[in-house]
């Protein structure tokens, strides 16, 4: 099944998918709200600013797997990421992304490798997948890579339409 097919839900409960995105540049990311790597919601949100008009949007997927990292309830979470970081990017429905309960999205998700060549399950809060305007997964970037980062900022550069 296409990445973009799989159905899911907005954090408010509405039916969706990333199908809903087609055409524009996608930067996947499993968030928590209570992680030492919060912060980088700054940095998702810069860049969600900087590319939106270009066909690119950041989508957050938050998980509660890593330490219990995302406790909240979806109000507490849309509260605290629009209180706090002001983030306007859309957030998900609370997922999990590895193991038994691995929402779809991240079973095809975790088939992409790494830039060590490294693939499988995410390993922490903040794991980064690039996706193509025509739906392929096309980079990897581990949670301590700064959204910011050179290396996604020229690769997110490089996927934009306009």
């Amino acid at each position: 099944m296409a990445l973009s097919d799989i159905p899911i839900h907005t954090l408010q409960g509405a039916d969706a998918s990333l199908g809903d995105y087609a055409g524009k540049t996608l930067l996947l990311v499993n968030v928590a709200s209570k992680c030492g790597l919060t912060p980088q919601y700054e940095g998702l949100e810069r860049l969600q600013k900087k590319y939106e008009d270009r066909g690119f949007t950041v989508v957050g997927f938050p998980c509660n797997q890593f330490l219990e990292q995302e406790p909240g309830t979806a109000e507490e979470i849309q509260q605290f990421c629009s209180a706090t970081y002001g983030v306007t990017f859309p957030l998900m429905e609370k997922i999990e992304v590895n193991g038994e309960g691995r929402h779809p999205i991240y079973a095809e998700l975790t088939q992409k490798a790494d830039a060590e060549g490294n693939a499988g399950d995410i390993t922490w809060n903040f794991e980064k997948f690039l996706v193509s305007p025509e739906g392929d997964v096309v980079a990897r970037y581990r949670p301590q890579v700064e959204p910011e980062d050179a290396t996604i900022v020229s690769d997110i550069e490089a996927q934009l339409t306009a």
